[in-house]
């Protein structure tokens, strides 16, 4: 089965659970009346409807390349965690509206054995059921999965919170503590949402992944061949699970067309095998100059101008440096 059909099976059984934890959360509210449980139940619906979103967006994203969008639809899957993120930022905000609310108009809530019950055996379903979708999101490169699946366990800190805050009521029988409860839970929800939108708006941006960036240096360094004189103008942009990789390489200027391509061919691959093929790279080639013979390790290249002195190692500053960069430090 491939990536994206797997995905979607994942988000509709992220959806199922989602919905039945939500019927359950809103039937302890209406048993108990508790605002802290109604925060629970609040994000339920957030949970669900992010879920839904998040489900087409996957099918969406899974569509192949075509004329019109030829790095593929992958970026949908950003607009949709972007969209879930400024939704939990919302309840969020809403939940601790209302806990302020009850903290000038308290109510006792009743049966809250039962709510405790229902709210921790919710949180625990919760727990489980993010880690497998961050599992599988990380596995096939789904910022969607990830997203959602952080989501699901942040639900479930909260909950651990929420239970004890609730246990506490239910001993003290002090009216307050619920709309308090409601007020810290709703603080914490809202800055979940906004880590997911800061992350989900770089991604929107094309904002530079450092952590993708020092892999890709790390992974041509342990494939390095002496031809590779250099590379720079490094970049590398993500759609969904395609990562675009783009980047100069300098090869000796001798090399005909034939050798050129084989050597882009030979870097391509060793992307591919480190990024265990999800990449898609774009090689541009430059002819070398007298200054990188101090540096270069063809050791039969019939046109050296210099004797080699040291390897100059692949580093994150060297090969994201542009051409322009370059020229003004006189390096071409």
């Amino acid at each position: 089965m491939d990536a994206g059909r797997i995905k979607q099976r994942v988000q509709a059984r992220m959806v199922a659970v989602s919905v039945v934890l939500m019927a359950g959360k809103f039937l302890a509210f209406f048993v108990t009346g508790s605002v802290g449980i109604l925060t629970d139940a609040m994000e339920s619906i957030v949970n669900v409807t992010a879920g839904f979103i998040t489900f087409y967006s996957l099918r969406l994203s899974a569509r192949p390349k075509d004329a019109g969008h030829p790095f593929g639809h992958g970026k949908v899957e950003l607009i949709s965690a972007s969209v879930e993120g400024l939704m939990i930022l919302v309840a969020g905000a809403l939940i601790a509206v209302e806990g302020i609310r009850r903290l000038f108009a308290p109510q006792m809530p009743e049966r809250l054995d039962v709510g405790i019950v229902v709210v921790a055996v919710a949180g625990l379903v919760n727990w489980v059921a993010g880690w497998y979708s961050i599992r599988m999101g990380r596995r096939y490169d789904s910022i969607a999965l990830v997203a959602g699946g952080r989501h699901l366990q942040s639900d479930t800190y909260s909950t651990v919170g929420l239970v004890a805050g609730l246990a506490l009521l239910y001993f003290t029988r002090i009216p307050w503590i619920d709309g308090a409860l409601a007020l810290v839970f709703g603080s914490v929800i809202g800055a979940t949402g906004i880590r997911i939108l800061r992350k989900t708006v770089g991604g929107l941006t094309d904002k530079a992944d450092r952590n993708v960036l020092e892999q890709i240096v790390r992974t041509l360094s342990g494939r390095r061949r002496p031809e590779w004189i250099d590379v720079h103008n490094l970049k590398a942009i993500r759609y969904g699970s395609l990562l675009y990789v783009d980047c100069d390489l300098t090869l000796p200027w001798y090399y005909n067309i034939a050798q050129g391509h084989d050597a882009c061919e030979a870097l391509q691959e060793s992307l591919r095998t480190g990024f265990d093929g999800r990449l898609l790279v774009s090689v541009h080639t430059d002819s070398c100059r007298e200054h990188h013979c101090a540096h270069c390790q063809v050791c039969d290249c019939p046109y050296r101008r210099s004797p080699f002195r040291v390897v100059q190692p692949f580093t994150l500053a060297e090969m994201t440096k542009s051409d322009e960069t370059r020229s003004a430090e006189g390096e071409e």
